[in-house]
């Protein structure tokens, strides 16, 4: 009988989402309920549930940590280390410790929310209408994924961006921070003292630019991340979940990660890794 009509889906909708599945992804997560006056979306929910099965997971994988590692623990710490080697050297040793919290955090967290939409019965079981063919369409769904919707991954750079200018500021404080945006980098003994004055105002320019580059870093951090995961989830929605198009948004929900925290790392380190035996001594 055709109208809207709230039901869960059956079993076989939970275990292959293409048959109930919508032609698109609404590119606005949907609103399930409130909370003192605040809207709970599905990708709010989504979030939740990630946060809470990394935190359980993790606990139960590792258990007591132990010289000889357990299977589990040997799998987190194998995780780490990937991790550890590949932005260590970009932050620096100085920033990397407090860094490190942040970037294993961001890595976990948007690789699981990326993953969560290929797990069957995200985005197909919810609230919808009976189309003419007979076949429940779902345009509700109890869960998204969070990185699906803008405002998660606006959520993550904002995040991110207030994390890189604390340990900024813990490390090289305003001062450094104003120097390495706007200072002269010219050796004053090696260019001239007339040639290293008249670098002065390129150098500003460069710095104003650097400014701008920091500014709009928050919106490329999100929009790059929206755009590649609710571009998959449409895609899979508009090819019934091929095969060929799950695998490869398998390797992207892996591959979004790496870039947010390569970026991330880079963004620290550009200010607080600056080698041996360098001005900032």
């Amino acid at each position: 009988m055709a109208g809207r009509k709230t039901a869960f889906t059956t079993l076989l909708a939970l275990l292959i989402p293409i048959a109930n599945a919508s032609a698109s992804v609404s590119p606005a997560a949907e609103e399930l309920f409130t909370v003192f006056g605040l809207a709970v979306t599905n990708s709010i929910v989504t979030s939740w549930v990630v946060s809470i099965l990394l935190i359980v997971g993790i606990r139960w994988m590792v258990g007591t940590p132990k010289l000889v590692p357990s299977r589990g623990q040997a799998v987190i710490e194998g995780f780490l280390s990937f991790v550890r080697d590949m932005t260590g050297p970009i932050v620096g040793p100085k920033a990397f410790k407090t860094a490190l919290p942040f970037i294993l955090g961001f890595f976990f967290f948007i690789l699981i929310q990326n993953w969560s939409g290929l797990i069957p019965g995200v985005g197909s079981l919810g609230m919808g209408v009976e189309g003419t063919d007979g076949h429940f369409q779902v345009t509700q769904p109890f869960i998204r994924p969070a990185n699906a919707d803008w405002n998660g991954t606006i959520a993550l750079a904002a995040v991110a961006m207030i994390s890189w200018f604390w340990i900024v500021m813990k490390y090289e404080g305003p001062m450094l921070l104003l120097k390495d945006l706007f200072g002269n980098k010219a050796d004053k003994k090696e260019v001239g003292g007339g040639m290293w004055l008249a670098l002065w105002p390129i150098f500003l320019m460069v710095g104003l630019i650097e400014v701008i580059s920091i500014c709009i870093r928050p919106f490329t951090l999100s929009v790059r991340l929206f755009g590649n995961i609710f571009g998959g989830e449409n895609l899979l929605h508009q090819t019934n979940f091929f095969p060929l198009f799950y695998f490869l948004e398998l390797m992207v929900g892996f591959v979004q990660p790496l870039v947010f925290i390569l970026l991330f790392s880079v963004y620290i380190g550009l200010i607080c890794n600056h080698g041996d035996g360098e001005e900032h001594h």
